[in-house]
This record gives structure tokens, C-alpha cells and sequence, in this order.
């Protein structure tokens, strides 16, 4: 386990950004298109957004935001656009540095973790004051914060990975006082009511009294979102669109929802009349 950041040595507790991480040890859940979205719906605001992608590997975040910065530069679009690193070298002093680099320079900091057990996703989970895991609506991905009975689907108890950022939330208290919000999010939820859907809700609620998460709805199983890749464009860039459909509508939708949802600070900076 790497050491954690200081954040105090590098800057007073009111410049320290909100730290955001999005974290889940199980790939596929759409955490890093989230994880932008919500990145570039602040920045839309008007704050200033740093990101930190830890997957040095898949480096979605990364190559995501390079695509965005290749698409203002060749057309010339005024899009708002986070700072952003990939940590490449998987060393405690890179993570150190780019931790302090980009809290200097940033209302928000918004960390993705790759999808899997991970010595520095754990340091950052630790650091952040909101926690996302998002997740599908399935008990595949449910069985990475909690266990059900097969006959009658009630949580028996809760996985490894929820008592660890159990542990990671207590021990946040004790060093500073900080309460991490660990908001569980639930991404790609099917439109139609289905029996499935109403056993894993009744699951998460079961489990959030019991570890102290949040629910919130996230991002819908859209094909718009594969597609915004390749230009880095998100669903706060609707004038790149054109005339936009119906789905881009409901999209644009899910998004609001979820930002209001997630209850991130306010910033002094933040624009009135810009959108989420």
C-alpha cells in the first residue's frame, strides 16, 4: 500500500479540491464513460476539473480526454476541457506528484481506478470525500459489495470490498473527521420493470442500511455513449450533435439526474445559466 497524499502539505484545507473516485474492483460497469461525463458536466459549470486515470493499462480516462483535446484542436470547438494524467510508472513518488499537481489546480479531482484490486485505487479511495461505485443491475455485479441468499435473495452479508471501504471510512474519520459519501450507482438499469431489477433494488436497499451507502440512478445502456468516444464528445456537448433525437434527450436526462443526485459542492466559480 502506498503512502497517502498530504493534501495539507501542499495546499490549505480550503483550497483542497473535492476529491471524487470512481471505484469498482469489477470491470464493465461503465465506470470511466461515467466518470467523464461527470468530469466535463463540471467543467460545463464552469469549475475547474482535474482528472487521474490510476488504469495505466486500459488508460480509458486518459485516451477518452486526449480524443476530446484532438477534437477541439481540429475544429476548433470551445469545449470545456479538465486537466488531466495518466499515472504510467506505478510508482508511490509519480502517484504523489500527480496528486499534488493536479489538487493545485483543481476545484474538483475526479480519479478513475482500474477494475480490479489495486494497492493505489485503495489510497485513493481513502482520500476521496465522494466514493462512486457504479454497477449493473445484476447480482453478478451486486456480489462485489454483498451476498444473497439463492432461494430468498436477502443479503447474508457484506463482500471483502465493502468492509474495506468500511474500514477505509473509519479510519478517514478518525485522521481527519472527513465522512466519505459512498454513493453506489446504478448504471445501464433496464427501461421495462422486470423481477431481476426489483430483487437486486431490494438487495442494495437491504445492504446500504447495513454499510452506509447511497443509491443513485446513473447512465442507461445507450449506444450514443460507445459512439461519443472517438471524438471525446459527451452528452453536455449536445451543439456537436445537430438535432438531436429523443434518445440524446432522455441521455442529456439521466445525466442531470445523476449530477443533481451525486450532491456536489457548489463552487464560487460555477457559471449561471451553463447546463448540466
Amino acid at each position: 500500500m502506498p503512502t497517502a497524499p498530504d493534501q495539507s502539505s501542499a495546499q490549505s484545507p480550503a483550497q483542497a479540491p473535492h476529491v471524487i473516485v470512481f471505484a469498482n474492483e469489477k470491470g464493465g460497469t461503465g465506470k470511466s464513460t461515467t466518470a467523464v461525463h461527470v468530469a466535463i458536466a463540471l467543467a460545463a459549470r464552469g469549475a475547474r476539473v482535474a482528472c487521474l486515470d490510476l488504469d495505466h493499462r486500459q488508460r480509458t480516462v486518459g485516451r477518452y480526454l486526449d480524443n476530446r483535446a484532438e477534437t477541439v484542436r481540429r475544429n476548433g470547438a470551445p469545449l470545456p476541457m479538465p486537466i488531466h494524467a495518466t499515472l504510467s510508472d506505478q510508482s508511490e513518488d509519480q502517484f504523489e506528484d500527480l496528486w499534488h499537481g493536479l489538487s493545485e489546480q483543481a476545484d474538483f479531482l475526479v480519479v478513475d481506478t482500474p477494475g480490479r484490486d489495486d494497492p493505489f485505487a485503495r489510497t485513493a479511495a481513502a482520500l476521496a470525500n465522494t466514493l462512486v461505485t457504479p454497477m449493473n443491475d445484476s447480482f453478478v455485479d451486486f456480489d462485489l459489495i454483498g451476498q444473497v441468499d439463492p432461494e430468498t435473495y436477502q443479503v447474508t452479508r457484506p463482500s471483502f470490498y465493502s468492509e474495506l471501504i468500511w474500514d477505509a471510512r473509519k479510519q478517514r474519520a478518525r485522521a481527519d473527521g472527513t465522512t466519505i459519501d459512498w454513493v453506489v450507482l446504478r448504471n445501464r438499469l433496464q427501461h421495462i420493470e422486470a423481477r431481476n431489477m426489483r430483487r437486486v433494488s431490494d438487495a442494495l436497499a437491504q445492504l446500504a442500511k447495513r454499510v452506509g451507502f447511497r443509491i443513485i440512478p446513473g447512465l442507461g445502456e445507450r449506444v450514443i455513449y460507445r459512439e461519443m468516444f472517438p471524438a471525446g464528445l459527451t452528452m453536455i456537448d449536445s451543439k456537436q450533435f445537430g438535432a438531436m433525437g429523443l434518445g440524446h434527450v432522455a441521455a442529456r436526462q439521466e445525466l442531470r439526474e445523476m449530477m443533481a443526485a451525486l450532491q456536489l459542492p457548489e463552487i464560487a466559480a460555477e457559471q449561471p445559466g451553463v447546463a448540466a
